[in-house]
């Protein structure tokens, strides 16, 4: 089923999410909705907040070689703690609750995350390159933040001022 994606401003987007206590069918439901709803809208990641869910899930499916996303590459990342992050890169964002704005965002270059996946298994990944922004950017929103927080305050006064002049179109 696909779900409806909140975007700027909704207050839910800034909440704090919870941890999964439960490893059941309901949230194997909401795991393979968050897929559908996130294929749907041509997204790469999506935290269960962005759907209206305050759980400590999400997901990724990055774009292969062949430029296809591929169900078997889905990263279904539950309960996720950074262990270590190193290194500095700049990757020009955007975000499906943020529709058609991107900037560029300072981030860690490598990561190494401890989490769950939908069995309760515990997991590690280490990574670099794209996957450690989205595991980064999504992990933001499971702690109340959007990647227009991390713009920097001139670039954030631009995009506030365009969410404005586009929100006055939109009347």
């Amino acid at each position: 089923m696909i779900l409806e994606i909140l975007t700027y401003p909704n207050k839910k987007l800034f909440t704090r999410s919870a941890e999964v206590t439960e490893f059941n069918s309901e949230l194997h439901n909401l795991l393979d909705d968050m897929y559908e709803t996130m294929r749907n809208s041509e997204g790469i990641g999506l935290a269960a907040i962005q759907v209206g869910v305050a759980k400590r899930i999400l997901i990724i499916n990055l774009v292969n070689e062949d430029g296809e996303q591929n169900k078997a590459d889905l990263l279904e990342i539950i309960n996720p703690v950074f262990e270590l992050k190193q290194g500095e890169t700049t990757f020009q964002e955007g975000c499906l609750s943020v529709p058609g704005y991107y900037e560029d965002v300072k981030r860690a270059e490598f990561v190494r995350v401890r989490y769950q996946d939908r069995f309760a298994n515990k997991q590690v990944i280490e990574t670099d390159g794209l996957l450690a922004i989205a595991l980064q950017h999504e992990n933001d929103h499971l702690d109340g933040h959007l990647f227009i927080e991390r713009i920097g305050f001139n670039k954030r006064k631009k995009f506030d001022k365009e969410y404005k002049k586009n929100k006055q179109k939109d009347k």
